[in-house]
Parts: structure tokens; sequence; C-alpha cells
């Protein structure tokens, strides 16, 4: 491993923070790359050299001023990466005073190579399995180079899988700590499943088949994971799933996994795409269409708003007219007379089943309409 500039940048503004002293951070070629003086960044610095070349500390005298080029008295220590040193770190000022700070300045900057080490390499992971699954959901026939790739990355190709879709409302772009905690939620000490970003306000799960789970124990383990996201990140979550289907057919249950996040996001709730029924066919409808059909149907009523919620509350109570006139806290004549009122204004009769489906289909598509665009 290299130690690049901008990590040894890094090392220097995290020490600087808890100790009150000149630092400098020098390469294996003895060049000062960071430092709290920058006036010396750029320069050779001698004694750095006896450090990488014996791995071990060296502290620097004033007489070792006049015979090392560019060193300053203090205290040099080997930074040390697997085994190898892979830099040195240099605190200015007298021995006895800088010596207790050594072997404390040492690990912490150790430390901070590791977890820079090992957050790069959770990077580097991380995107090629989002370029993996890109290619999972649109590749028909399957290389060595994939196949390669899927066993690298320990992806298993050989059982069926289906797609999770969650929409995160307030949540731009998760971390790659917190992908792994959520990961972790998910798959707990095992598992294959893939969790992975999905643009920035998704996150897309490829989960294994599971014959043995049963569907509600399915649904907790969903419910789990949008409840740790609502309380985590104060935001609402929705779920759509897709069907099980082979590994090679992956696009199938994507796509139903989208149908069912599309209707799960009307309610933040968790849809199976299995579970659609006249959502199904509503889905495919343009939006245009559905803005025309709702202004035929109500053009004379869409400035009515008592009318509206009447019978939008009307179809949530399966027509009940009891339970309508109970929840809106009115006499049932009176709901009577807005079901006429309703009948005159929009010549549907309520008594011919294909104007209700009609009614109801045009308060659908109005209710989605305002629920996308509030200023309607």
């Amino acid at each position: 491993m290299l130690l690049l500039p901008f990590l040894a940048k890094k090392i220097v503004s995290e020490v600087e923070k808890l100790l009150d002293e000149d630092i400098i951070i020098v390469n294996v070629e003895g060049i000062i790359i960071a430092g709290t003086e920058e006036k010396r960044v750029g320069t050779f610095h001698g004694g750095s050299l006896i450090c990488v070349k014996e791995k071990r500390k060296v502290l620097i005298t004033k007489e070792d001023e006049k015979k090392l080029k560019g060193v300053k008295s203090g205290l040099n220590l080997p930074i040390f990466f697997s085994q190898e040193v892979i830099g040195v770190i240099g605190i200015t000022g007298e021995a006895e005073r800088v010596l207790p700070f050594g072997e404390i300045l040492k690990k912490m900057t150790e430390l901070l190579i590791q977890e820079n080490y090992y957050a790069d390499q959770m990077q580097w992971h991380t995107r090629m399995v989002e370029a993996f699954v890109i290619d999972w959901l649109q590749l028909n026939d399957w290389s060595p180079v994939f196949l390669e790739r899927a066993n690298l990355l320990n992806i298993n190709l050989n059982v069926k899988r289906q797609v999770m879709l969650a929409y995160v409302e307030k949540h731009q772009q998760f971390s790659n700590q917190e992908l792994q905690q959520l990961t972790h939620i998910w798959n707990g000490q095992q598992g294959d499943d893939v969790l992975i970003h999905w643009g920035n306000d998704r996150l897309l799960i490829i989960q294994r088949e599971n014959k043995d789970q049963k569907k509600d124990t399915m649904i907790l383990k969903v419910e789990q994971l949008k409840s740790f996201i609502e309380e985590t990140w104060n935001t609402a979550v929705a779920f759509g799933i897709g069907q099980a289907v082979k590994s090679n057919e992956l696009y199938r249950t994507y796509q139903q996994a989208e149908r069912a996040l599309t209707v799960a996001m009307e309610q933040n709730s968790i849809v199976f795409e299995e579970d659609l029924r006249l959502e199904m066919c509503l889905g495919e409808i343009s939006h245009s269409t559905r803005k025309e059909f709702s202004k035929r149907v109500l053009k004379t009523v869409l400035a009515n708003k008592e009318l509206l919620e009447t019978f939008q509350l009307y179809f949530q109570k399966n027509m009940s007219l009891k339970s309508t006139a109970s929840s809106m806290h009115i006499h049932i004549n009176t709901l009577h007379y807005r079901i006429k009122k309703m009948e005159e204004l929009t010549g549907l009769n309520f008594k011919n089943f294909p104007d209700v489906v009609t009614l109801y289909l045009a308060l659908y598509f109005l209710d989605d309409d305002t629920k996308n665009n509030p200023k309607n």
C-alpha cells in the first residue's frame, strides 16, 4: 500500500487536533508529503530514510540537524501496514518532551491508515456489486467473465431470487457504513442476499428464495427493516416485492417489484406484486389518460370539495351508507341527498354498476394526481 498525499494530509489534520506540535509525514523515498509547516512539504528529510531502512524509531538531536539534510530535532517513527513500512511520521521538538507521545502517535496513525484502507475496500466492493447487478438485470447470456465476477463477489446464481425495492422518502443516499449496517440487520450473521443503493432514494434487495420461509415470516422481516430505517433516519419507507424467479430471469422480478412499489408508495406500505389485482391494470394507464378521464367524469363537481370527499369516503367504507354517515357525522338523509346531487351533476346512475365503477376510477385517478401534484 502506498501512503498517498491526500491520506497523509488527513492524518496530519486528525493528529494536530490532539497534539500542539509540528508534525510531518514522509514517504519511503524521504520526501515530506504532508505537515503542519507547509513550506517543508515536498522537501527531502534525511532522518526518515533511517526509519524506513532500519524499521525503528529515530531520535533527531541538535547535532543531527547539522549532519542530516532537511531534519529538525524531534522524533521519527516508522508507519507500518501489513508488517511493511509505508512511511514515517515525525514530531518536532525536544526528544525528552515528545518521546512520551511517540507510541500513541504511531498507533493512532496506523489505525487511521487501516480505517481508510478498509473503507476504500468496502467502497470498491460496493461499486463492484452495483455494477454486477446492473449487468445481471440486462444480460441475456452469461459469459465466463460474468460468472467469474459472480464467484468473486460470492453471489450464487444457481438459486431462485426475488427483488425488493424500497423507496426512502427523505434520505438522499446511504453511506457505505450505513449500507453495511442495513445489510447486517437484513442478513444477520449468515445469508447471501444482496443489498445495494439503487439511485438516490432507493434500496434494492435481491433475496435468495427460501422455500421454508412463510410469507408472514418474510413480512415480519421486511417490517423490522422498515421500522429500523424509519426510526433511525426519521423518514417514511415503502417496499415493493416481486416474485421468486430463476436467477437468469432477474429482470422479471425487478419489473414486478417496481409495479408493487408504485402502489406501496401511496401509503408507505409493503406490497407484494402477487397480491396486486386492479392495480396491475391501473398502473399501465398513462398519466395523461388518467387526468383526462377524471376531468371528463368529474368536470361538473371538481370545485365541490364536499361531494368529492363524501364519495371518496363512501368507497373507502365499501359503499356502506351507515358507516359513511357515521364517519362524516352527518344524518343518513344528508348522505342520500349528496348521492342524488352527484348523480344529477355527473349524469351517472349509481344503480347502474358500470357508472359506480366509472366514478370510483375517476376519484382514484384524481386522488393519485393530487398526491403527485399537490398544486393541482
